[in-house]
């Protein structure tokens, strides 16, 4: 059995380039497509090719003519869902294959992918549960089943969601991903800033925490599910002399106790890596200890959600933390020599002094390189349902969190002005 992974082409659109001519806020994402290596290092008794477009975008048409595909699965997140829709068409019209899709968009809206030219969907985090249904459409094709975590599409009907329970079995302890399947593709998968290779692993999936804006609780189904210690040293080393190595979790350092285990391990193991990883500021500044020792194992920088400057924000979008919380996280990572990835979230109704505001703060406190989006109800998330009424844009094309989907109240050309130039500012000196 031949299965295909696809992963969608750049496609996110931007409002302030086509309506003002703003090109500097598009949204480009890279990196290599690590749920699909993930995937199909979970079928190594099948064939299996990845083909990624972003990497290279007339890849598909070849692969539907040359390996003729029994199965393509398609992943992608919300501004890639009407993209991995016209894949799936184009499959369809192309070859014999079944589609599938996951991802992180299909499991927050099923719905969206209850069309023609989709055969299933799958949900969550998929590696175990995408193994099981082509198993069974292997052995019992075009036979009736009941499967968690997968969804049969019947257009113009309502769906069956079939519960998924979310839990350690779906990470498949054991298997490795397929990082060889994207080996043609590792030039483009590069830490841009220093034009050197980097490789991503995943040690953890999901968050304990219920940000209003977040939409990962559609991952594991708000759970924190970490890998073992060995596979995630495993992992690691699979990527040979890649020297930069990302930790894609959402919050490596959920479990203080297990992060410092894993840091001991790859030492131990001898692994000699630049690490970039997510924490939250509070746990910097309740184990400042933790970060010194992940410094001395090769920790180059940390992301951190810092996501507002005030309480009164950060509470509205049900964030447990406070500002002052997040500027002494500050203080502490430039002491020791963390590099700071700060991500930040502006709001539609920001208004001059709001946009000042924030560049005072980003002007007084040390953050290496200020990532700046909007508020973005995204579909799945709490803030979906708080803003339902208030979007104005239902093209999911724009929702690449750069773009105000909701009523700006600034003139929106002066907003995404306003935008640009905090961003133009703030990353003058950005370093990584």
């Amino acid at each position: 059995m031949n299965i295909l992974l696809v992963n969608p082409p750049n496609c996110g659109r931007s409002i302030p380039e086509e309506r003002y001519g703003i090109d500097s806020l598009k949204q480009i994402f890279k990196g290599e497509p690590l749920a699909l290596e993930e995937l199909a290092g979970n079928l190594k008794q099948y064939e299996v090719r990845i083909v990624d477009l972003k990497a290279d975008p007339e890849g598909l048409d070849r692969e539907l003519a040359d390996f003729k595909p029994d199965i393509t699965g398609i992943t992608g997140v919300t501004c890639e869902a009407n993209t991995m829709l016209q894949l799936a068409g184009k499959v369809k019209r192309q070859c014999l294959s079944l589609v599938v899709v996951g991802g992180i968009h299909a499991s927050n809206d099923p719905g969206f992918f209850n069309h023609e030219s989709v055969d299933f969907i799958v949900l969550g985090l998929g590696k175990k549960v995408f193994a099981d249904l082509v198993t069974i459409l292997k052995s019992s094709p075009g036979a009736d089943f009941f499967l968690p975590g997968v969804i049969r599409t019947n257009p113009g009907k309502k769906l069956k969601v079939v519960p998924h329970s979310n839990c350690s079995t779906d990470l498949v302890e054991g298997t490795s991903p397929a990082y060889e399947l994207v080996s043609s593709y590792r030039s483009h998968y590069t830490l841009e800033k220093l034009n050197v290779e980097m490789g991503f692993v995943a040690s953890a999936y999901g968050c304990p925490y219920r940000c209003s804006f977040c939409c990962i609780k559609g991952q594991s189904g708000g759970k924190y599910l970490t890998k073992s210690i060995d596979d995630v040293v495993r992992d690691v080393r699979c990527l040979g002399e890649i020297p930069v190595i990302r930790l894609v979790d959402a919050n490596t350092f959920g479990d203080v106790e297990r992060a410092k285990l894993l840091c001991r391990a790859l030492v131990e193991a001898g692994v000699k890596k630049q690490y970039l990883a997510d924490i939250r500021s509070d746990t910097v500044v309740q184990h400042p200890e933790m970060v010194r020792e992940w410094k001395e194992a090769g920790l180059r920088a940390l992301i951190i959600g810092f996501e507002e400057i005030s309480d009164t924000n950060l509470s509205a979008m049900n964030k447990a933390n406070r500002a002052s919380v997040n500027t002494e996280a500050i203080a502490i990572l430039n002491e020791i020599g963390i590099t700071i990835v700060g991500d930040f979230i502006i709001s539609p109704d920001y208004d001059e002094n709001d946009f000042q505001r924030l560049g005072d703060y980003l002007g007084n406190n040390h953050i290496d390189l200020p990532m700046i989006t909007v508020m973005t109800p995204l579909p799945g998330t709490v803030l979906y349902k708080e803003k339902k009424s208030e979007i104005i844009n239902h093209n999911l094309d724009y929702y690449t969190l750069t773009n105000a989907v909701t009523r700006t109240k600034l003139d929106e050309e002066q907003f995404y002005a306003h935008y640009a130039e905090l961003l133009e500012r703030s990353h003058s000196n950005a370093r990584i």
